[in-house]
């Protein structure tokens, strides 16, 4: 049994009708997130890469600060 009311012009909305719209609004929003969703996932990764060659590239720079060099003489 369907469930209709009158709308505007005489048009009929039948339950029907406003679940067949919803299915197909939540399907575009399933492929927006999808894509929207891999897009994140690249940025991500991006992201890990360069904080990791950061953290690789600073951690070396205090290393050659702190270094002590020691110098032979023979006499």
């Amino acid at each position: 049994m369907t469930v209709t009311s009158r709308v505007g012009d005489g048009a009929t909305v039948s339950r029907d009708d406003i679940e067949r719209k919803l299915r197909e609004i939540r399907g575009e929003a399933g492929e927006v997130a999808e894509s929207g969703r891999s897009y994140a996932l690249i940025a991500a990764a991006a992201a890990a890469v360069v904080v990791v060659a950061l953290a690789y590239l600073l951690g070396r720079r205090k290393g050659r600060r702190r270094s002590t060099v020691v110098e032979v003489r023979r006499v």
